[in-house]
């Protein structure tokens, strides 16, 4: 019986033995770890608090190693980080080479404001340029364009500091606005070049807008040179009375079908040979070939057979003479008879083309 009693007391003081050796090995690693974690985060900030970048830090236990950039006072890290509360010893190591530093790209030389006019007796040119060899440059270019009404107005100076370096800039606009009489200017204010006044025709306009454009890369380009409008041509008298004349024909020639078919019969075919003679009396209006039937096919049927007729003629009238472009052939199928279709009279005058004039027509 004693046996029984000291047995468990002996397993008690074992376990109470056991228990803090225990939590040592677990917390004591975790401890650690933390420490040094927070040793190197508290390093590198009162290293960037000194303006000292591009550090690293490694820390074992309490001793910190730091890396640093080339060019860095290894004494500075080392009381930097020496004084940091928990730090034991620093030991300093050249890291990574400071990058050296990004060149900005280099500007492009800018442009100075210039001007570059006509009128019908001048050629106007205004700019600062760097020296006389580029003045007499321009001047060069202004007399191959100059001619016998025109004379040179000079308001060229010289300023080394912000002129122009050369006279490429504003050679080109001087031949592009040499052509044609009025005014006419390019006007360049240091962001945006305006075109103002009169050219003779579009390819000028263009020409021009080129030339500034490629004076000024990358400058805004106003555009508000001015082109003549084109004259009216004057109608003639046949166009005049064409409308009159066509509706006149109309009613004095049929174009009659075969029934069910789109072949023009013998009795009609001439009037197809006078209609494509009307129609070339004046080429410039449109006209619509419009083909119809009488009812005896069904709706379905009709449509597509009144296209096949006005497609006939128009083919007829193409092949005599007229231009394609001015007929427009289109099918009504049985919606408009000119006559009853109870009768074969006025079924037959219902197979028919009609023309007449387009609306639109200059």
């Amino acid at each position: 019986m004693p046996g029984l009693v000291r047995r468990p007391v002996v397993v008690w003081l074992l376990a109470a033995l056991a228990v803090p050796v225990l939590l040592t090995a677990v917390l004591i690693p975790a401890k650690a770890g933390t420490t040094e974690d927070d040793l190197r985060d508290r390093s590198l900030a009162a290293l960037q608090a000194r303006g000292i970048n591009r550090a690293e830090v490694d820390v074992d236990g309490r001793d910190a190693t730091v890396a640093v950039p080339d060019g860095v006072d290894p004494g500075l890290v080392e009381d930097v980080v020496g004084g940091v509360e928990g730090v034991r010893a620093v030991r300093v190591e050249n890291g990574p080479p400071t990058p050296p530093p990004t060149e900005a790209p280099a500007e492009e030389p800018a442009v100075a404001p210039f001007e570059v006019g006509r009128t019908s007796n001048s050629i106007r040119v205004q700019a600062a340029v760097k020296d006389k060899t580029v003045k007499d440059a321009i001047a060069a270019q202004v007399d191959k364009v100059l001619g016998e009404d025109r004379e040179f107005d000079d308001r060229i100076t010289i300023d080394p500091a912000t002129g122009l370096a050369d006279a490429t800039t504003v050679s080109a606009l001087i031949h592009a606005l040499a052509i044609g009489t009025g005014d006419a200017s390019v006007r360049y204010d240091g962001t945006t070049i305006t075109l103002t006044g009169k050219v003779p025709d579009q390819a000028t306009k263009a020409t021009v807008a080129r030339a500034a454009a490629k004076a000024v890369p990358g400058a805004v380009i106003a555009d508000q040179l001015r082109t003549p409008a084109p004259p009216r041509s004057e109608r003639s008298e046949a166009c005049r009375t064409f409308q009159s004349r066509l509706s006149e024909f109309s009613r004095q020639h049929s174009i009659i079908f075969l029934s069910g078919t789109s072949i023009v019969n013998d009795e009609t075919k001439p009037s197809v040979v006078k209609a494509a003679a009307l129609l070339k009396s004046c080429p410039s209006t449109r006209v619509e070939v419009a083909g119809h039937t009488d009812d005896l096919g069904s709706a379905a049927s009709s449509l597509p057979l009144s296209e096949r007729r006005a497609a006939a003629v128009k083919a007829t009238l193409v092949r005599l003479g007229v231009a394609e472009g001015r007929l427009l052939a289109h099918g009504y199928g049985e919606a408009f008879p000119v006559a009853s279709n109870s009768t074969p009279d006025g079924r037959i005058a219902n197979r028919r083309v009609e023309l007449r004039v387009l609306q639109g027509n200059p």
